[in-house]
């Protein structure tokens, strides 16, 4: 019997699982996913940014409900990673900590580039990329979007950089809950701008498509989906870039109680939604792309494929 691994991915804004096998073929499949909003990045812009008591609480909660679900599956290895919201906090080794005595697990904590070269992987596994030859890719988290360049299938640039939907609502939108104000929509999307130009990530493939993964880019399609009486499996994959403004456009204006009352909005992400769409719209607009083509093969996928690779 093939070799089973569970990787619990501990984001910004939710804790997954991942239980998956490797087939005699080859193919990574996924035996087990499931997702928990415990947003423990609250404050994670601040100058000496910590996990708050009930965000540990919510973490650890959600990780140990991941872990059961995945134990019945029998995974011969157990893989617990952190990424931003963990890496920056001042008190992450406390929290690493209070998981190791709860469940007997150890954190990896990812660093931004093996975070990025992790999900690059991740999306190696999609069967509808297999097509691709020259692609970006983008992964927006709460903490940080990670920027990749594939060419000839191979990482060519990879970058982590500090634009999440968390951090960046907590920057520049002062009420969340109220509706989104032109002006800090328009800092958004320089500070967007800027910080990728800063990291001189280059958009310079030819004939290239851009990938867009995380739980942003899965909302839009759920949202879509809802209005059209279709489960996310069923909405096309492929998301155009005028569709995320419609959307935004659509938002900016509602509260943070209408917001969740849209069909399909996932309503733990709702306060960060429209800082999100901002920066989608953004970086599409600064990489001149009129298309997104969104994958589920992220950093967990990455993550299997490593423990999983022949020896």
């Amino acid at each position: 019997m093939n070799p089973v691994t569970a990787v619990i991915d501990i984001g910004s804004n939710s804790i997954k699982v991942l239980v998956a096998r490797r087939e005699p073929d080859g193919r990574i499949v996924s035996l087990k996913g499931r997702t928990i909003d415990a947003r423990i990045s609250a404050g994670i812009r601040k100058a000496e940014p910590r996990l708050t008591e009930d965000g540990m609480n919510r973490g650890l909660a959600a990780i140990e409900e991941l872990l059961a679900a995945a134990a019945p599956f029998q995974p011969s290895q157990v893989i617990l990673v952190a990424t931003s919201a963990v890496r920056d906090a001042l008190n992450g080794a406390e929290f690493r900590q209070r998981v190791l005595a709860a469940t007997g697990h150890s954190i990896r904590i990812l660093t931004g580039d093996e975070e990025a070269n992790l999900i690059g992987r991740g999306l190696t596994c999609d069967p509808d990329l297999a097509h691709l030859k020259n692609f970006y890719v983008f992964d927006l988290g709460g903490g940080s979007l990670e920027c990749l360049a594939f060419r000839d299938r191979r990482i060519e640039q990879a970058h982590s950089l500090r634009l999440g939907c968390v951090r960046l609502t907590e920057k520049f939108i002062a009420d969340p809950a109220a509706p989104l104000r032109p002006e800090d929509c328009s800092a958004i999307a320089l500070h967007v701008r800027d910080a990728i130009k800063q990291a001189g990530f280059r958009f310079n493939l030819p004939e290239a498509e851009a990938v867009f993964t995380g739980g942003t880019m899965t909302g839009v399609r759920l949202i879509k989906g809802a209005r059209h009486g279709a489960s996310l499996a069923e909405t096309p994959a492929t998301i155009l870039v005028d569709t995320v403004r419609d959307l935004l456009d659509e938002i900016g204006p509602l509260s943070l109680d209408e917001r969740k009352g849209i069909p399909g909005m996932p309503a733990a992400r709702a306060d960060v939604f429209p800082a999100a769409l901002v920066t989608v719209v953004a970086l599409a607009e600064f990489g001149g792309f009129p298309r997104f083509q969104h994958s589920l093969y992220n950093l967990r996928w990455g993550l299997a494929a490593e423990a999983l690779a022949p020896a």
